[in-house]
């Protein structure tokens, strides 16, 4: 490793996606396209099936909307320029991205997971109250609470996010400048920087400790909840219906959290910058198509508010 002493602070970097793969990279482009078309049009579906929706819309599917929201914007951060990248010839050893064009694309990043983590605990919430306090529902889980979440989920992933970059990004980066990623991932950087300390991998701990553990606590706690209201039924028939409200929430909670958890909670000496590459197109292309697929085939008032717009979309057709 090049000595910390000598290190400066680059104008740029390169991001070396999958350029040493020339012969892979236009079956990758296709498929990467094919996936993200199908994101974006899986996203932009519930948007617009929520919107159908009446005045009276339940809260779930206020969530369901900004977490569509979340991950259309998610996708777009990185899908696009990666898709750019691999039309790009394959004799350059890198796509050159600037100093602030690469803080930026990780702060907006992590803005919207961190954004993501926190909406999964207020979901959870609406879950519980749902299923532990039924009657009083209607006038706990109110639309001004749902906006006043959406906000508190927003900013909070903000915050984190700024004080990450600004943390990261104060790193000495030493030698090459080539990322072996196809954006610019927290990993990738931390990687690359010229640090010998531990200390200098606290603020991404304190990150994960704000954007997992915590809201992981408020989720298993209201889960918790739910599961010694569902052993107080006496019906099995109301425990599978109780159950089946919340399959599509602990599916997604469980991709969500295994993934970021997998990638962020460990330290810099287990990176592997080949295998965190690979694993980053499962979680920034696959798992967001996965999310609308979950939720439209789970969630009754979602199915029915996608069959009205495809319907509406068949008949004008006509």
């Amino acid at each position: 490793m090049d000595d910390p002493s000598n290190a400066t602070t680059p104008c740029g970097f390169l991001l070396q996606g999958f350029f040493e793969f020339p012969h892979l990279r236009p079956l990758l482009f296709l498929l990467l396209l094919a996936v993200h078309l199908a994101t974006l049009s899986g996203n932009l579906l519930i948007l617009v099936a929520v919107a159908s929706v009446p005045s009276s819309r339940p809260p779930m599917l206020l969530f369901l909307c900004q977490l569509s929201a979340i991950e259309l914007c998610y996708t777009l951060v990185v899908v696009p320029r990666s898709l750019a990248d691999l039309t790009m010839p394959g004799h350059h050893r890198g796509s050159p991205i600037s100093f602030l064009g690469c803080a930026v694309q990780m702060q907006m990043f992590v803005a919207l997971g961190g954004a993501e983590c926190f909406l999964l605990a207020a979901m959870a919430y609406d879950r519980y109250v749902a299923i532990c306090h039924p009657l009083r529902y209607a006038s706990v889980v109110t639309p001004g609470l749902c906006a006043r979440l959406a906000l508190a989920c927003c900013l909070g992933g903000l915050l984190v996010s700024v004080g990450l970059t600004v943390a990261v990004f104060h790193l000495p980066f030493c030698g090459s400048r080539l990322l072996v990623h196809f954006f610019c991932d927290i990993t990738a950087l931390l990687h690359l920087a010229c640090t010998r300390s531990y200390a200098d991998e606290l603020p991404l701990l304190g990150a994960c400790l704000v954007l997992l553990l915590l809201p992981s606590a408020l989720i298993l706690a209201s889960y918790g909840a739910i599961a010694a209201a569902l052993r107080r039924l006496r019906g099995s028939g109301g425990r599978r219906k109780a159950a089946s409200t919340c399959a599509s929430h602990l599916t997604v909670t469980f991709l969500h959290y295994g993934c970021a958890t997998f990638m962020y909670v460990r330290p810099k000496s287990s990176y592997s910058p080949r295998l965190d590459r690979t694993l980053a197109l499962v979680y920034t292309n696959i798992t967001p198509l996965l999310y609308p697929l979950i939720y439209s085939l789970r969630n009754r008032e979602i199915t029915a508010a996608i069959h009205r717009v495809l319907g509406r979309a068949g008949a004008g057709s006509l």
